[in-house]
């Protein structure tokens, strides 16, 4: 389940009711499931946009609060007193921003009061919850299903004729799910009729109720067969709150994704935030529709993407889900993996992934049992950070796993469209297994990784390799961490102000970690090889170095932040850096916090099974990428 169109499509304008250049100082927040986080970005007197300070809050959306504006001004009152500025003014935020102006007209620190602009985005509550439906689930069912993921919302289940389950079963699962909205597409415009009347009697039959504001109706978006729209109103029209927009799925060859998408956010603050314990409150605060965290995150990697003309993949690791995204060739993924997260979700990530799995990444004898209680304690604790050097390499074991499987996902998800008709040449007749998936690890330049373990990571080189280890980057990749997870606000702020959002982001938000080399070839097979790769370095300072990476090593050469190495990459025979095998490769290497990573080891990444060599393996590459204080 990935949203897939174009990205020239998808681009999110400014808002026309807010002029930019008036714009002196931002106030930003995100209301995550157990921390609202606060910021303050103000324009400095070199005319530049800046992140000044930060803070944090315990979200107060459930009991005994009941109330999500009050982490909100407990988040902005630390901003306040570390800023020295006044934002809040008893329980209203002060806007615009008043205060003494320099020469150029911007507004100084001394003296300042408010902002001009506040944002916020929200996951608080477990987010936005929907349900789709489609006549064919490899079609129009996923053609919803990458609406509402584009939207930012989390697919609890895609109703389809063809699912294999009896009428009664889906009427039940209706019912029993309770989502905030549905998304009712099926048919193309002009096609089937008796399946999509067929869903339209189960969602009456099952006259489903919202999660929220138990009082109100449903709200179901139908994009589905325009042709139908008129029955479907007379089926409908007295059980849920129904909205007509254009089909998802107009015709097979093409998705129309942008009209889901915008009423999906319509909705979401019209009926799911007005009802959830204190957002009708927080509505009127803000300057600018609230935001579902994903989808404001979302826009800013879609933003990046556009601007450096490159191919990205972001991944957002909380404590409930982890969400991906990824632009390839100009088009736009995102998938969530609802149950894959590092504290209420880390049990699931046990589950899904297996003891093995996890201990394998564990660079130290520990018991099976201990492992398992050690992830009980933090499921129910999940508030908890580690507190010992072993608690930390247990959890960043962990979340090794939780990204892996999460980005599994994704590539199953993020497919080219089912039902096209396609010309077939002689050589697919020999190809019939090739994958279908849109991420091409090759292709991919750049990796940004956002949520707590990334972000909090003691060391970046702690960051860098988790993420090495979890996708298995290919070829040449540049990675990245979100400094300190303000992606979601920047990505509501390019809503009004893009060229801020993107400065911020460059300048605050993006901490370039450095680029990983990894050679793809027969690494097994090639273990007595002298060389697996001829790697020659013109380093910034001029001075030229030449390293042989042998096959199952890893190398690091510093290259520090915003200094770029002129490299030739030479693979042995049988191994590919990007064009080909043997085909040596001259490009630029940009540096970054850990400069860059030469990665022998292969792919899919080989861990011996016997637990003495594995961790002698893993000893010998935290060494080399100094994951760990010297004495561990």
């Amino acid at each position: 389940m990935a949203e897939t169109h174009s990205a020239n499509g998808s681009a999110t304008s400014a808002d026309p009711s807010i002029d930019p250049a008036s714009i002196r100082s931002v106030l930003a927040t995100d209301c995550g499931s157990t921390t609202t986080k606060a910021i303050l970005i103000e324009k400095n007197r070199r005319g530049e946009y800046r992140l000044v300070t930060r803070g944090e809050a315990p979200t107060t959306v459930e009991a005994p609060v009941e109330d999500v504006t009050r982490g909100v001004l407990n988040a902005m009152r630390e901003v306040q007193e570390l800023r020295g500025r006044q934002l809040v003014d008893g329980e209203r935020i002060v806007t615009p921003q008043d205060s003494d102006r320099d020469s150029q007209g911007n507004g100084t620190a001394e003296g300042a009061r408010g902002a001009d602009v506040y944002l916020s985005t929200s996951s608080a509550g477990g987010g936005l919850q929907m349900m789709v439906t489609g006549v064919v689930k490899e079609m129009t069912a996923e053609s919803a299903a990458r609406a509402a993921l584009g939207a930012g919302a989390i697919v609890m289940d895609a109703i389809a004729t063809n699912d294999r389950r009896l009428p009664h079963e889906k009427i039940e699962r209706i019912r029993h799910l309770r989502p905030d909205m549905i998304l009712f597409a099926g048919g193309t415009d002009g096609g089937t009729r008796k399946h999509v009347i067929a869903l339209a009697e189960l969602l009456a039959a099952a006259r489903p109720r919202p999660r929220l504001g138990t009082g109100f109706d449903l709200p179901v978006i139908y994009a589905g067969n325009r042709a139908l729209r008129a029955e479907i109103a007379h089926m409908l029209d007295d059980k849920v709150a129904l909205q007509f927009i254009a089909n998802v799925r107009p015709v097979l060859e093409r998705e129309n994704l942008g009209p889901a998408r915008d009423a999906i956010h319509e909705l979401f603050m019209e009926h799911v935030m007005a009802q959830a314990p204190g957002y009708g409150k927080l509505m009127t605060w803000t300057d600018a529709p609230i935001m579902p965290t994903p989808g404001a995150m979302g826009l800013i990697i879609k933003a990046l993407a556009e601007r450096d003309g490159v191919d990205v993949v972001g991944v957002d690791i909380g404590g409930a889900t982890t969400d991906v995204f990824s632009v390839f060739h100009g088009v736009f993924n995102r998938t969530v993996s609802a149950n894959l997260g590092m504290s209420y979700s880390v049990s699931n990530v046990l589950a899904e992934a297996g003891i093995e799995n996890i201990q394998r990444w564990v660079p130290f004898d520990l018991d099976e049992a201990d492992l398992r209680d050690r992830i009980g304690n933090k499921m129910i604790r999940p508030t908890t950070v580690p507190h010992t050097l072993e608690e930390l390499k247990i959890e960043q074991a962990i979340a090794r796993e939780a990204l892996r499987l999460a980005f599994l996902q994704h590539k199953q998800f993020a497919v080219e469209l089912q039902g096209v008709q396609k010309e077939r040449t002689i050589s697919d007749a020999f190809d019939q297994a090739a994958s279908n998936t849109l991420v091409d690890m090759m292709a991919l330049d750049l990796l940004v990784g956002s949520g707590g373990v990334l972000s909090h990571a003691p060391r970046r080189s702690q960051s860098m390799m988790m993420m090495i280890d979890a996708f298995q980057v290919e070829g040449v990749t540049e990675l990245a961490v979100d400094s300190i997870f303000m992606m979601p606000h920047l990505g509501v702020l390019s809503t009004v102000h893009p060229e801020a959002a993107t400065e911020v982001f460059e300048k605050d938000c993006l901490i370039r970690l450095g680029t990983c080399v990894a050679p793809i070839g027969p690494v097994r097979r090639a273990s007595k090889l002298a060389s697996l790769l001829d790697i020659e370095l013109t380093l910034p300072s001029g001075k030229n170095i030449r390293e042989t990476l042998v096959p199952g090593a890893l190398c690091r050469i510093d290259v520090g932040p915003g200094q770029t190495a002129r490299a030739r990459l030479t693979p042995a025979r049988r191994f590919d850096v990007g064009a080909g095998p043997g085909l040596p490769v001259e490009t630029e290497l940009r540096g970054g916090a850990c400069g860059l990573v030469f990665d022998g080891r292969g792919r899919p990444l080989p861990l011996p099974e016997q637990a003495a060599a594995r961790m002698t393996l893993s000893r010998q590459w935290s060494e080399e990428m100094e994951l760990y204080p010297a004495t561990s």
